[in-house]
């Protein structure tokens, strides 16, 4: 869903500024907050991107969970232990 917008011009003596005002429920859906740094660049003429320097994090995105040590009663056949052991410690060399 798009947010039609017009850009604003504001002439004064010796200068002029250009706005583009974002509509508040694309401001509350970004979590941008006042004062907050952002980048422009223009793509090409028909593109201009809007970069946040430094973003909240995702409410999205998770976070990877710490890792666990295998259960050894999950009902699969597991190697022996000196299997395991074995083909975790180096090879010896040969003579």
């Amino acid at each position: 869903m798009g947010f039609p917008t017009k850009v604003q011009l504001i002439q004064r003596k010796a200068s002029e500024q250009w706005y583009i005002n974002f509509p508040s429920a694309l401001a509350q859906a970004m979590d941008f907050s006042r004062g907050e740094i952002v980048e422009w660049t223009i793509e090409d003429k028909s593109l201009l991107a809007l970069r946040r320097l430094n973003p909240p994090p995702s409410a999205l995105k998770k976070t990877p969970p710490a890792p666990s040590t295998p259960s050894r009663s999950s009902g699969a056949r597991s190697k022996s232990p000196s299997a395991s052991n074995a083909s975790q410690t180096e090879p010896k060399p040969s003579p």
